[in-house]
C-alpha cells in the first residue's frame, strides 16, 4: 500500500513525466474474498462512495472515476474481475496473479501483470533438476489449479531429459491436517530425495509439521514462489532439520530508491486516518500516538521514530511483491503520460490526437498499456508482451546461520531462460557442499548400458556391462557399439583396441607340452635305434627285415621331428613346409609298414609248392624300391600342391575373442585331403594285409604287431577329422600334432615295444629257434 503511495507522489514530483497533471489514488481493501473485490472493482469504476468508509470521503476530494485498476491479489480474483470489467475496457494491473491462464488475450483481453506467469517458474525449476542431474523427484501440490498447471509445465519441460516424478501426493486447504500427514508418509516412503512442492505457504508449513514429527530429513525441496520467501516457516525453529537447504523459485526482488527514507518518515500524526500505522505504532512502542484514541495505552512522547526500527515492516532487502506494485504504477503513469503527449506540441487539442486529463478513457488507456515500453530510474527496462511482463526471478536459499535460525540468501537470477547461479554458495539439506543425488538407478558407467526394467518408468533401469567385442564410451550409454574385426573391446568395455596375433607358441604351456612330447618320442626312437644297431645280429632284430626297421625308426623319428615344425609363428616357408614334411613322413613309415607286411605274407607263399619265384619280387631291392615308390607318389603330390595353391599364412577374423588367429590356411582344401588320403590308402591297405596275415604260424608273428599298430594309427586318423574341423584358433595347429604324436608313439610301441622286451629282458627267446618254432 505504501509502495503505491510512494510511487504516485514521486511521479507527481517528477517534472518529465505527466507534467502539469497529478495523480490521484483510491485504495480499497478486499481482505481477500472475491465478491469484496468485486464490489471494491466496481466502487472504484463508477466513482461512488463505499458506505463503510463514508466518513472518510470528505479527504479524497472530487470523486471521480478509476480509468485503471492496480490489484486482484490472485488468479481467481483476477479471473472474476476481468471477466466483469472486460465489456468496460477497464484495464487491470495486477502484482501477484500468476495464472498461465491469464495469458490468454482472447479470454481476458484486459489483464496486464508485472508478476510473471507460473508456467516460467516451472520451467526454472525444471532447469535446475536437469542441471543438478535430479532424475527421480517427488512432488505435493495443492489440489487446484495452481498446483495442477505448475506441475503439467514441469513434466512438460523435463521430457525428454531422462527425469521421471516418483509420487504426486495432493492437499487441500480444507483437509490439510489429513492431505499434510499422508504427503509426509509418502515423502518418507518414496526413494525420491528432491520433492518438489507447488503449495501455499499455510499448506507447506502443514507438511514440514507432519515430517519433522516423523523426524524425516535429508529431503531436498524445490519451492515454489508461493512459499519460497515464507517468514512465517523461515522463522519458525521447530521446522530448523526439515527446512534448512530449501531451494526456491521466488518473486524477483529489486532496490526502490527512496522508498526506506518515506517509510522511515512515516508517523501517524501526519496521516491521523491511517489505521494499520496507528496499529504498527502501538504494537512498536507499546503507546498509543493520538490522544483522541480509546486505546488503553499511554499517550506517545513524540520522539517515536521508525528510524531506529528493525522489523519486516522496515527491510527493504527483500522487495518483491512490493516491487511489482511499484512496476504498476509506473505502468499506468506511462500509458497516461502517452496518450497526454501530442506529436505537436503547437497544435491545439481539437485538431491533435491527444487527450485530455479529463477526457482520458479506460478503452484509451487499455490500448496505451500494450505499448508500454520504459526504463525504470535504476536502469531497468520495462514492458508488457500482451499480459506478461519479461519472467525474471530470484533463486533462493534457506541457509543455517551460527545463532541455528534460518536466513533467506539470493543464490541466483532467471532472466528468461538464461540461469546465472552461484552453485558454491549454496547449503544444501544434507550439510554437505556435494550437490544431492535423487535418481532411480545410478548413471551406467562407461562399459555398461542401459535397459529399462519392465513396467517402471525410464528412470529405473538395469545397467548391463557390453559382451565381448562390444563397447560404450559414455555414461548412460543406451547400447554397445561393436568393435570392427581388426579390433576387440578392452577389459573395461570402455574402448576398441588392436587385436592381439595368437599362435601356438613354443614359450605357452600347451606348445611346451607339445614341443616336450615330441623330443621325448625322438629320443626314445634314437634309443629304440641304437639298440637294434647294437643287437643287429641277433634274430629278433634279422628275422623282421632289419633293413626296413631301421628305415621306420628313421621314418618315426622325423615324425616327431615335423610336428616341431607346427609350432611357433606360421611364416611363409613354414606353412609350405610343415604340411610337405607331415605328409612324406608319414608315408615313409606307412610304406615301411606295408612293405614288411607284404614281405610276411610272401614268405609263407613261397613255402607252398610250386610258389618259389613269388620272393623273386619281394627282395631286399624291391623292398626298398617299393618303398621309394610309394614314397615317390607323396612328393609329387606335395610338389604339385605347394606349386598350385600352397598354405600362407592368414589372420582368422572371424574368431572371437580378444585375440586374432594367425594360422596356415589351407587355400587348397583338395591339395590337403589328397595327402591325408593317400596316408588313410596306404594305411588300410597295410591294416587289411596285416589282419590277412595275423594268423600265420611263428612264435614272433610280426604281423600282429602291425595289425595293432594299424588300428591305432587308422583310430587317431579317423577322430582327428571331426576335431580337426571343430576345433577353434590356434588348437586346429594343436589337434594336427597331437594326432602326428598320438599315432606316431602308437607305431613305435606297437611295433618296437615286443621287441625291445624280448631283447633287453628276455634274453633267452632271443633265438632262432624260440623264434622259428614251428
Amino acid at each position: 500500500m505504501y509502495a503505491m503511495v510512494f510511487a504516485v507522489e514521486e511521479i507527481n514530483r517528477n517534472s518529465r513525466l505527466l507534467p502539469g497533471v497529478k495523480l490521484g489514488y483510491r485504495i480499497l481493501d478486499s481482505c481477500g474474498r472475491h465478491p469484496w473485490a468485486l464490489k471494491a472493482a466496481l466502487t472504484l469504476i463508477s466513482g461512488s462512495t463505499p458506505t463503510c468508509q463514508s466518513e472518510s470521503a470528505a479527504n479524497w476530494g472530487t470523486t471521480q472515476v478509476a480509468p485503471v485498476i492496480i490489484g486482484a491479489a490472485s488468479s481467481t480474483t483476477a479471473i472474476i474481475l476481468s471477466n466483469f470489467l472486460a465489456p468496460l475496457s477497464t484495464p487491470i494491473i495486477s502484482y501477484l496473479a500468476s495464472c498461465p491462464c491469464l495469458s490468454e488475450r482472447a479470454k481476458y483481453p484486459n489483464i496486464f501483470r508485472t508478476i510473471p506467469s507460473d508456467v516460467f517458474q516451472s520451467r526454472a525449476m525444471a532447469q535446475l533438476a536437469i542441471r543438478f542431474k535430479w532424475s527421480w523427484v517427488g512432488a505435493v501440490i495443492v489440489d487446484n489449479d495452481y498446483g495442477h498447471l505448475a506441475l503439467q509445465v514441469f513434466q512438460k519441460e523435463i521430457k525428454g531429459n531422462g527425469i521421471c516424478v516418483e509420487f504426486i501426493s495432493l492437499v487441500t486447504r480444507e483437509t490439510i491436517k489429513s492431505d499434510a500427514k499422508a504427503a509426509a508418509l509418502t515423502i518418507q516412503a518414496a526413494t525420491a530425495r528432491v520433492i518438489l512442492i507447488f503449495c501455499w505457504y499455510t499448506d507447506v508449513r502443514e507438511v514440514f509439521i507432519q515430517l519433522a514429527k516423523r523426524n524425516i530429513t535429508g529431503r531436498q525441496f524445490l519451492a515454489s514462489e508461493a512459499w519460497s520467501t515464507s517468514e512465517d516457516i523461515i522463522g519458525n525453529v521447530d521446522l530448523l532439520t526439515v527446512a534448512n537447504g530449501v531451494l526456491g523459485v521466488a518473486i524477483r526482488s529489486a532496490e526502490i530508491p527512496g522508498f526506506e527514507n518515506y517509510v522511515r518518515r512515516l508517523h501517524p500524526s501526519q496521516q491521523p486516518h491511517d489505521e494499520f500505522l496507528r496499529e504498527y505504532w502501538e504494537r512498536e512502542f507499546g503507546c498509543t500516538p493520538l490522544s483522541s484514541s480509546s486505546s488503553p495505552l499511554p499517550p506517545c512522547t513524540g520522539t517515536e521514530s521508525l528510524h531506529g526500527v528493525h522489523s519486516h515492516f522496515t527491510d527493504m532487502s527483500q522487495l518483491r511483491v512490493t516491487y511489482n506494485v511499484y512496476l504498476a504504477v509506473y505502468a499506468a503513469a506511462h500509458a497516461i503520460h502517452s496518450l497526454l503527449s501530442c506529436p505537436n506540441t503547437e497544435a491545439s487539442v481539437t485538431t491533435s490526437n491527444c487527450s485530455s486529463p479529463q477526457n482520458i478513457t479506460s478503452a484509451q488507456l487499455l490500448q496505451s498499456l500494450n505499448k508500454v515500453n520504459i526504463s525504470m530510474s535504476h536502469g531497468e527496462w520495462f514492458g508488457f508482451q500482451g499480459a506478461d511482463i519479461q519472467p525474471k526471478f530470484d533463486l533462493v536459499n534457506w541457509q543455517k546461520t551460527p545463532e541455528g535460525s534460518l536466513r533467506l540468501v539470493l543464490i541466483g537470477r532467471v532472466d528468461g531462460f538464461d540461469i546465472d547461479l552461484n552453485e558454491t554458495a549454496i547449503q544444501w539439506n544434507t550439510g554437505s557442499s556435494q550437490v544431492p543425488v535423487s535418481v532411480c538407478t545410478m548413471s551406467c558407467e562407461p562399459g555398461t548400458r542401459k535397459a529399462i526394467r519392465k513396467g517402471e518408468p525410464v528412470c529405473c533401469f538395469d545397467c548391463i556391462p557390453c559382451g565381448d567385442g562390444e563397447i560404450s564410451n559414455k555414461i548412460d550409454s543406451l547400447q554397445c557399439d561393436r568393435c570392427t574385426l581388426e579390433f576387440w573391446s578392452n577389459p573395461a568395455r570402455t574402448s576398441c583396441i588392436p587385436r592381439q596375433l595368437d599362435f601356438l607358441a613354443f614359450n605357452e604351456t600347451l606348445g611346451i607340452t607339445l614341443t616336450t612330447v615330441a623330443v621325448s618320442g625322438a629320443v626314445v626312437t634314437t634309443a629304440v635305434f641304437v639298440v637294434f644297431l647294437y643287437y643287429r645280429q641277433t634274430p629278433v632284430v634279422r628275422a623282421n627285415n632289419s633293413e626296413l626297421s631301421f628305415l621306420l625308426l628313421v621314418s618315426l623319428k622325423l615324425c616327431f621331428l615335423c610336428s616341431l615344425v607346427f609350432i611357433g609363428r606360421p611364416s611363409f616357408w613354414s606353412c609350405r613346409f610343415q604340411q610337405a614334411a607331415f605328409g612324406i613322413s608319414f608315408v615313409l613309415s606307412v610304406s615301411c609298414l606295408l612293405v614288411k607286411t607284404m614281405v610276411v605274407l610272401a614268405a609263407f607263399r613261397s613255402a607252398r609248392p610250386g610258389s618259389e619265384t613269388l620272393m623273386k619280387w619281394f627282395g631286399p631291392h624291391q623292398q626298398k624300391g617299393s618303398v621309394g615308390f610309394f614314397t615317390t607318389i607323396q612328393i609329387i603330390i606335395c610338389i604339385v600342391w605347394l606349386c598350385v595353391s600352397p598354405p600362407e599364412p592368414h589372420v582368422d577374423l572371424g574368431v572371437q575373442g580378444s585375440k586374432v588367429t594367425l594360422e596356415c590356411a589351407m587355400a587348397s582344401v583338395l591339395g590337403f585331403s589328397l595327402v591325408l588320403g593317400y596316408i588313410g590308402l596306404l594305411a588300410c591297405t597295410c591294416l587289411l594285409l596285416a589282419f590277412l596275415a595275423r594268423k600265420l604260424p611263428d612264435n614272433f608273428n610280426e604281423a600282429k604287431l602291425i595289425t595293432f599298430s594299424m588300428l591305432i594309427f587308422c583310430a587317431v586318423w579317423v577322430a582327428f577329422v571331426p576335431a580337426y574341423v571343430s576345433s577353434p584358433g590356434k588348437y586346429v595347429v594343436a589337434v594336427e600334432i597331437f594326432a602326428i604324436l598320438a599315432s606316431t608313439y602308437g607305431l613305435l610301441f606297437c611295433i618296437f615295444a615286443p621287441k625291445c622286451y624280448i631283447i633287453l629282458l628276455r634274453p633267452e627267446k632271443n633265438t632262432k629257434k624260440h623264434i622259428v618254432g614251428r
